[in-house]
């Protein structure tokens, strides 16, 4: 039970939202594939005795800092539908039933979250694992988690593959986004710049601050363009520290209910609940076949638990 699992909570709620077929409905009507697929993901995460764990969740569309620094920030995602937010909402319900610390924010992102998260159990000698299909989050292998773990995938990414993927270092990864640009998140790059060439560029100047210093050098390093390259750097170097503000994560976001650092290892520690309440939800979410599941695993938790517990005990004089 020595595992910490970070869980990026958005990125597989959508997925089991757009994969799976509606065939789950709550008693108010709401159709619930999102809930089941999400619940049994968790379940499954469980079942593997996590010693810490968390969920980070998104509820910042609109209204992130990130909005203020760019308005047009993320501006091509539509806002949840009410069907659509139901469904979020009971995902964290079902996260919270199961005894799992659960976080969101109106200003952050659930990045945000998980950097925070990540850098408050570093400084408590807990290396944790970030459990996401992102790999824009590969900036936190830099700052003390061990892994990315795709759990779909069941593939782990390290600092070696996340290097291989881009180009470039974890930690350079919000200074190449700032060159290259995430049209997933509308944050904009500087045009006629590519991944290879901004891999390039990084492996020079290191930083996106070490290449505007530098940028009469460019036009000397054997770069197809590198003059245009140049002046296209000196040109954009505003846009360029503004997009590397929206792509590097915050690490110190205020988080519900905790009071500092030294709460954060506690409040993480897996809570041994009652199955009642997790299956009473089922029942109301239309995904009480999960009924079973849920008892098996939360029994074995609190099992498991009881007889930390006792070794302890016998162990204290």
């Amino acid at each position: 039970m020595s595992d910490v699992y970070l869980v990026d909570a958005s990125v597989y709620i959508f997925r089991y939202y757009f994969a799976l077929p509606p065939n789950w409905e709550s008693r108010s009507g709401y159709s619930t594939e999102a809930v089941y697929g999400f619940s049994n993901f968790l379940l499954d995460l469980l079942a593997r005795q996590p010693g810490h764990i968390a969920c980070a969740f998104d509820e910042s569309l609109g209204n992130c800092f990130r909005n203020d620094i760019y308005p047009d920030y993320k501006c091509s995602r539509a806002l949840p539908d009410e069907p659509l937010a139901y469904q979020l909402a009971a995902c964290r319900e079902m996260a919270e039933a199961l005894g799992i610390a659960s976080y969101a924010s109106d200003r952050y992102e659930a990045d945000d979250i998980l950097a925070t998260l990540t850098a408050r159990c570093v400084r408590s000698g807990l290396s944790p694992v970030i459990v996401t299909r992102d790999k824009d989050l590969g900036q936190l292998l830099d700052r003390g988690a061990t892994s990315l773990w795709d759990f779909a995938a069941d593939q782990y990414l390290g600092r070696a593959e996340i290097q291989y993927k881009f180009g470039v270092r974890p930690a350079q990864i919000a200074d190449y986004l700032a060159l290259v640009g995430d049209a997933i998140d509308d944050i904009p790059g500087v045009p006629g710049i590519g991944a290879k060439t901004a891999a390039r560029l990084l492996a020079e100047f290191d930083s996106i601050e070490a290449l505007i210093a530098g940028a009469g050098e460019i036009a000397g390093l054997k770069i197809r363009g590198a003059a245009g390259i140049a002046a296209k750097v000196t040109t954009h170097a505003e846009q360029m520290r503004m997009a590397r503000r929206l792509a590097e994560l915050e690490y110190a976001v205020p988080l519900a209910g905790e009071t500092g650092d030294a709460a954060i290892p506690s409040a993480l520690v897996r809570k041994p609940v009652q199955p009642e309440l997790a299956i009473a939800l089922a029942e109301e979410f239309g995904i009480g076949g999960l009924a079973g599941k849920i008892r098996r695993t939360l029994e074995i938790g609190q099992k498991n638990s009881q007889e930390s517990s006792a070794e302890v005990s016998i162990a204290t004089p």
